[in-house]
């Protein structure tokens, strides 16, 4: 294994689909939605990748402004290569891109829990999630509002 990390290199959409598969993420990821794919790839503006040759094995994909909040939104690692604290690198990596006052957020993946408060994640229960599907706008709580362009 000649295991690199790279911070901000460019990932194909089939590379980045290859991996979801073979990590256990594909199941939680809209990986029939190319579009969407090469929208989440396009606009992250921090990508932690680890290589193994010219094959990617690991990604930590995020969001952030670099000075408060870090949002991880993609932490996976291929199946044949976990167990070789190639998760908790990436982590390190994205952490160490960051200010030194900004937070690192995820949504844990079901039964990770564990893991996450080991490596010193604090549990936060007041975390919200808007399905796409749900629309504001048709609450009727407000005024009607007009999309800007």
């Amino acid at each position: 294994m000649s295991l690199k990390y790279r911070i901000n290199s460019p990932v194909t959409v089939g590379q980045f689909l290859h991996l979801l598969h073979e990590s256990e993420l594909a199941n939680r990821r809209p990986v029939n939605d190319l579009s969407c794919m090469q929208g989440m790839l396009k606009h992250s503006n921090l990508i932690v990748s680890a290589w193994d040759n010219e094959e990617l094995v690991g990604i930590a994909r995020s969001m952030t402004d670099f000075h408060y909040a870090c949002y991880l939104s993609d932490l996976a690692v291929s199946k044949a290569y976990q167990g070789h604290l190639i998760g908790y690198n990436l982590q390190v990596l994205t952490q160490q891109q960051l200010g030194e006052n900004c937070k690192l957020i995820l949504l844990a993946a079901p039964g990770l829990d564990d893991y996450y408060a080991s490596i010193g994640y604090q549990k936060h229960d007041n975390c919200w999630v808007l399905p796409r599907a749900e629309s504001l706008s048709q609450r009727g709580y407000s005024p009607s509002v007009k999309q800007l362009r």
